[in-house]
């Protein structure tokens, strides 16, 4: 078994959810997060942005600049059979990827145990 962690855009959560739904995959948790990648700001980008030390920078400005900003993200996680894996990344990639800095990232992490807290069940059948 396994864990897929996948980090995407807050506005492709829908779109997310019905695609892994009609291929099989209806159960996952999904969770605002909030971070950054680490790609760093070229600040001579917004220098024009910014006319005077006596002027407040525009709006645009502010958000631009704002070096540690933290972006709204949405988290889903789902324990799936090591035979699905493939199956369930390819379908986060094709929705997601808009070919653009930002288009989340999937992690994969081994599952040891899994049990069902209704009636003690452990093991695949119970995911």
């Amino acid at each position: 078994m396994k864990e897929i962690i996948g980090i995407i855009r807050s506005n492709k959560v829908n779109i997310t959810k019905e695609s892994l739904a009609e291929a099989g995959f209806p159960s996952f948790t999904c969770r605002k997060v909030l971070g950054r990648g680490k790609k760093s700001l070229n600040m001579a980008l917004i220098e024009d942005l910014v006319l005077d030390e006596n002027i407040p920078a525009s709006p645009v400005a502010e958000n631009i600049s704002e070096l540690g900003r933290l972006i709204p993200k949405r988290l889903f996680t789902l324990v799936v059979k090591d035979e699905d894996v493939k199956k369930i990344i390819d379908i986060i990639i094709k929705v997601n990827s808009t070919g653009n800095p930002g288009d989340g990232k999937i992690f994969v992490l081994p599952v040891n145990e899994v049990y069902r807290v209704r009636d003690n069940k452990s093991g695949e059948i119970v995911i």
